[in-house]
């Protein structure tokens, strides 16, 4: 359906209002669910967000190291901050959306100068091109403003991931030397053949990559330690590596320091996890050494901030095996190697097969998904699902022409779902005067909730599915069957350590009456909502009959139950 045809019929159904009476019982039911339900990082909903061009919430941070250099549209530093996550949180914006754990690029401080290949200047406004891993670049935030970040996320129920990088430095440039040989490798370029083409290699030209393979003592690189020295912070930090070093008898070579200065975050911010960038480009068994000491940390915040923790689950990795594709097996094919990422410190890895997957119809999409997840391949591991990303150039929906189908698939499917800013708003994924991954990285469009009828229905219904599958545990991790063709009808159900969740969910049902059969899930008199419209229903005779402009209807008891 074209953008003109959905338009109007978007802009319907966001000006349908339910009743004040059944939306206050709907939300007075989720509060109450809340406190009983267990967490699973299977049913998780990560919001994915490029710092600096989500909210500027600080805009004195704006420009600092003379980054003023005019860069290539939308290659620059645009001012999203971690004031601006701060404020969002605090806004209530991610409880609307059923958010349940932030991933924030990296916040390391980056090279300072620019680049001037490819499409023109580019500054390290991403995240990916670390100068220092001790420090937080001024240009995101301080370290105030972070610790803030995570005790008020936690507050809020959101777990906190950070992006970490141990594959390559920054780029080399005139601000920015190179780092000692004995830390990284300037070639020869990646050429993808097979395993050794593909970890023993820079990714592109001047993006030096660290020798993560060597068990070589290195010493610290020089314009490092002036670093420090500059800032006052040297004697400190070499006697926190003495310490380090010292307590886990692991070799001083490179990939240890940047461990150490990782789990650092960890320890000092209460972060719950971290998604792993290019995880295939270095040996896998580093990120079950990374894990190891994460894990140490994080118990170490657990137990100086019993107030502020979440609960008692596990520090968690999630890995970018750019390729990785659910329903293939657990292993990554290099060509002539076979390499199982789940085995090497991770419990989930980012699927890059959904957007694929997605272009079937709903059941084929969540039937297959139940099929890996629940004695498949991947039992008892866990997959990152997305339909748009910050470097996939073929997202699902390009164009912005199915925003709701886009969410239904994603966010009732099984395993976690990773929205991608905008997602739920249909932020363009195309931008004018844009080149490459650039058009995928646009400031977010917060005025179009205000202004646009697209924007709002789509937040909509991003909204009631997100909160939906927050407060029901058996959306992401439960078993799925279907219950009928006309409408698509299907149940989730979940039965785990004492606890149990049910739902039903119909897919183009039609608008006005329907007639929605429940199987054996919900007794005849179970008194039901149906949380797309916030109405109260009753079943009667094994289904459920109820009236509403939507096509979607969401059905769950009012009430949890305990075994």
């Amino acid at each position: 359906m074209s953008h003109k045809l959905i338009l109007p019929v978007l802009f319907a159904l966001a000006l349908t209002q339910c009743t004040e009476s059944a939306k206050q019982k709907s939300e007075d039911t989720i509060q109450s669910v809340a406190k009983e339900k267990p967490f699973s990082w299977r049913n998780a909903t990560v919001y994915f967000l490029l710092t600096d061009r989500f909210n500027n919430g600080n805009p004195k941070n704006d420009v600092n190291f003379n980054r003023t250099s005019k860069a290539a549209n939308l290659r620059g530093f645009e001012g999203g901050d971690i004031a601006g996550v701060t404020q969002k949180i605090k806004d209530g914006y991610f409880d609307k959306l059923g958010i349940t754990a932030l991933w924030l690029t990296p916040l390391v401080e980056q090279i300072h100068g620019k680049t001037d290949e490819g499409t023109g200047a580019t500054y390290g406004y991403h995240g990916y091109w670390a100068k220092d891993w001790t420090s937080l670049d001024p240009n995101f935030g301080t370290e105030q403003e972070l610790l803030e970040l995570v005790n008020v996320a936690h507050e809020h129920g959101i777990r906190v991931l950070f992006d970490v990088v141990i594959n390559h430095t920054g780029p080399v440039t005139d601000k920015d030397p190179a780092w000692p040989d004995s830390w990284v490798r300037q070639s020869p370029v990646c050429s993808y053949k097979d395993y050794q083409t593909t970890v023993e290699c820079t990714l592109v030209k001047n993006l030096p990559d660290i020798h993560t393979e060597s068990n070589q003592p290195v010493e610290l690189p020089e314009s490092l330690k002036q670093k420090w020295q500059q800032e006052g912070r040297l004697e400190k930090e070499i006697k926190e590596l003495d310490e380090f070093f010292s307590k886990t008898n692991y070799p001083r070579a490179p990939r240890f320091y940047i461990i150490k200065w990782l789990t650092d975050l960890v320890r000092k911010y209460g972060i719950d996890g971290f998604r792993v960038d290019t995880a295939k480009h270095t040996e896998a068994s580093i990120w079950a050494e990374l894990e190891k000491e994460a894990q140490k940390a994080f118990d170490d915040w657990k137990a100086n901030n019993p107030g502020n923790k979440l609960d008692d689950t596990d520090f968690f990795m999630v890995a970018e095996v750019y390729g990785f594709s659910a329903g293939a097996g657990r292993a990554y094919d290099y060509g002539d190697k076979k390499v199982d990422f789940y085995d090497n410190g991770f419990e989930s890895m980012i699927n890059f097969a959904f957007k694929y997957d997605a272009k079937g119809v709903y059941d084929s999409l969540f039937t297959k998904y139940d099929t890996v997840l629940h004695g498949g391949s991947l039992e008892g591991l866990n997959v990152l699902n997305y339909l748009a990303s910050h470097d996939d150039g073929d997202p699902f929906d390009k164009q912005r022409q199915k925003p709701l189908e886009s969410g239904t698939k994603l966010l009732l499917a099984g395993g976690a779902a990773q929205v991608y800013y905008g997602d739920e708003i249909a932020r363009p994924l195309v931008i004018p005067g844009a080149e490459g991954d650039a058009n995928l990285r646009s400031v977010m469009n917060w005025e179009a909730l205000e202004k646009d009828s697209l924007a709002k229905a789509t937040f909509d219904h991003w909204s009631k599915l997100g909160r939906f599958r927050k407060e029901h545990i058996a959306i992401g991790d439960g078993k799925h069957t279907k219950l009928q063709d006309t409408p698509y009808t299907f149940s989730r159900t979940y039965a785990q350590n004492g606890y149990q969740d049910q739902v039903v969910v119909a897919l183009d049902a039609p608008a006005g009456n329907k007639s929605i059969s429940v199987g054996n899930v919900f007794q005849n008199g179970a008194k039901l909502i149906e949380y797309y419209s916030g109405k109260p229903v009753e079943v009667k005779n094994g289904k459920v009959e109820l009236t509403t402009p939507y096509t979607t209807v969401l059905l769950a008891a009012e009430e949890k139950v305990s075994l």
